[in-house]
């Protein structure tokens, strides 16, 4: 038996490493530019403890574009590095100074220190075929000038650079001439350095003094060009913040959109790191809610807006920015990676939400209810999602009506205790998909002072379903899946004016008349002052092929199947006796196009046709 190890070759690992080591190639900048913030941060930390002599000067990042000589240069006037620190830094994969320099000076504080992988700098050859590296470090030992092509062979050589920190310099590749754009830089550095801490330049602008020239002209001025906002809303205390910063923060982050409705300010720092600003946006049914996502951020660099791992979906509605150094992330930040963390820090996103609404409802009830018509499918959407929150939004969970009046679930129970319980015991809700539709049904249902609720979003479906399952004593029935009578079952029952023979040919009349294939008649006796004809359409079978047709998949078909009806003959009504007795197929039949006019089915040449009939009858 033998016994060894294995032997990495540095010839083969280097190609994977510049191509395949980040999931975007713009990434390079990010990490180049981090790099920058880094050693800039560590110089401010050294001088604060005493470790640098001297004026540190203005500290900030310049980001150097030469399309002449096709390159491209990233600029600190940070720590620097010396000949040892470049062969051990640079020459030495993964060995991170970052991490190097947190457990150097035993400091749990990480804010402010990005890199941690020491991986970062040979991003720079997914777009260089060669990388020039002119340091100088703050310790005053001579400036060294280190080079590469790509491979595993450098040179370190003395410079001649007298100012404190390093150029990076990309001589950028022929596959990658992109980088060579202006733009294309200035968009890179917006996506991902809109918030670091230390000034990043890039190129110059013009802008208007204060001080107006001759005739009251303005005078512009050329000025370097700052990308980055170095404190962001998000990073400073609530108390510090008014109403108008968190409005300013928002335009910045969604420029153009539409007011947030609210927001909260997360700033936490323990048991983990975690800061941001959620907005609550207004929601609209054609809102494209994939457009403006939440960002993630680590320590104010941009990382992903597919946060899904750290925030649960159904909070992807909402926007804003979250940034916490302690989300662990891969050795590219690109992807998150699975722990514990993660799910604490998720469950505590979820609960300041909850937490949140339930404040601004009990404080200020008025206000929440307007807000009602964004915030409901957010909230219906979490309580089908998560327990957790389930358990605090039911308490300012809002049911409307068809007045506009609004009742949580628990308040909706009591107020129809009296009137909507059947016989079984079950508390029924009405509700209605489409008011003017079903207005018929709605105005029966309040003639007997029953409630009747505005269920038309695009979850309410799933939603009442979900509510059944958690209360067994209560039941969802659209107001016109069957007669009142049917749909809250009381003990009394209504005696039918008709004989059995009188029924048997009533029955016939109106089956001469609709289309049995996708309709059936039925007799009932209902109080007199009852429509004479009304359609119905099973809840359950209208229930699943509207789900079905909003979900897809195995049962998409059900939602394209014709759905079938009931044709409810009201026995008791004069008109029904009156044709009964007159044997007039037109009355049946202009019978059944009013109750199909009232669900809204009549349509095109069918309704073309009522109306011609009905002027006729008019006419004579």
């Amino acid at each position: 038996m033998e016994k060894g190890t294995i032997s990495v070759s540095t010839e083969n690992i280097f190609p994977i490493i510049k191509k395949f080591l980040y999931s975007e190639q713009e990434i390079f900048l990010r990490e180049l530019v981090s790099n920058a913030v880094d050693a800039t941060t560590k110089l401010s930390k050294l001088a604060k403890m005493g470790e640098v002599q001297g004026e540190l000067g203005e500290l900030y990042v310049e980001v150097i574009l030469d399309k002449e000589a096709k390159t491209l240069t990233i600029r600190d006037r940070g720590i620097g590095m010396t000949a040892d620190e470049v062969k051990k830094y640079i020459n030495t994969i993964a060995l991170s100074s970052a991490e190097e320099f947190i457990k150097k000076f035993e400091s749990n504080d990480k804010a402010g220190i990005i890199g941690h992988f020491g991986l970062g700098f040979y991003s720079a050859f997914m777009v260089a075929d060669q990388v020039e590296i002119f340091t100088q470090s703050y310790k005053q030992e001579p400036a060294v000038h280190w080079t590469c092509t790509g491979t595993t062979e450098f040179e370190l050589t003395t410079t001649s650079k007298t100012e404190r920190g390093t150029d990076i310099v990309l001589h950028i590749n022929d596959e990658s001439k992109e980088y060579l754009e202006e733009y294309k830089i200035k968009q890179v550095l917006e996506k991902y350095c809109k918030f670091l801490p230390i000034s990043i330049r890039f190129g110059t602008e013009e802008v208007e003094q204060e001080e107006k020239g001759p005739d009251e002209k303005p005078v512009m001025k050329t000025v370097p060009r700052i990308i980055n906002n170095t404190t962001p809303a998000y990073i400073k205390s609530p108390n510090e913040l008014k109403e108008e910063d968190y409005k300013k923060f928002y335009n910045e982050l969604y420029p153009f959109s539409e007011a947030p409705l609210f927001w909260i300010h997360i700033n936490t720092d323990f048991p983990f790191n975690l800061k941001g600003i959620l907005y609550f946006p207004k929601y609209k049914p054609n809102t494209d809610l994939n457009r403006n996502k939440i960002h993630l951020y680590s320590n104010q660099v941009f990382v992903t807006d597919s946060v899904d791992q750290i925030v649960p979906e159904f909070l992807t509605l909402l926007q804003g920015v979250i940034d916490s150094p302690d989300i662990p992330l891969n050795v590219s930040r690109s992807y998150l990676q699975g722990d514990p963390n993660v799910k604490k820090i998720s469950q505590h996103i979820v609960k300041k939400v909850a937490d949140k609404l339930l404040e601004i409802f009990n404080t200020d009830r008025p206000s929440f209810e307007q807000k009602w018509e964004s915030l409901g499918m957010f909230v219906k959407y979490g309580m089908l999602s998560d327990d957790k929150f389930y358990n605090i939004a039911q308490k300012f969970c809002l049911f409307q009506n068809t007045e506009n009046r609004s009742y949580t679930f628990d308040e909706l129970k009591e107020h129809t205790q009296t009137l909507q319980k059947d016989k079984q015991g079950k508390l029924v809700q009405l509700y209605t998909t489409n008011h003017e539709a079903q207005h018929t049904y709605i105005d029966n249902a309040q003639k007997y002072g029953y409630e009747v609720l505005k269920l038309d979003g695009y979850i309410d479906q799933h939603f009442i379903q979900f509510l059944e399952s958690k209360h067994n004593d209560v039941a969802f029935k659209r107001v016109d899946a069957d007669t009142l009578n049917k749909l809250i079952e009381k003990d009394e029952e209504v005696a039918s004016v008709l004989s059995k023979e009188e029924e048997e040919k009533l029955k016939e009349l109106f089956t001469a008349v609709i289309d049995t294939k996708h309709a059936q008649v039925e007799l009932k006796a209902l109080p007199p002052e009852e429509v004479p004809v009304q359609i119905t359409k099973s809840e359950f079978m209208r229930r699943m092929s509207d789900m079905s047709r909003m979900s897809g998949g195995q049962f998409a078909m059900m939602g394209e199947m014709p759905e079938q009806m009931n044709v409810v003959v009201n026995t008791n009504h004069p008109s029904i006796t009156k044709l009964l007795s007159e044997n007039n197929t037109e009355h049946v039949r202009q019978l059944y196009d009013l109750a199909l006019l009232a669900q809204g089915m009549l349509k095109g040449k069918a309704l073309t046709e009522f109306i011609h009939r009905s002027v006729g009858e008019l006419s004579k």
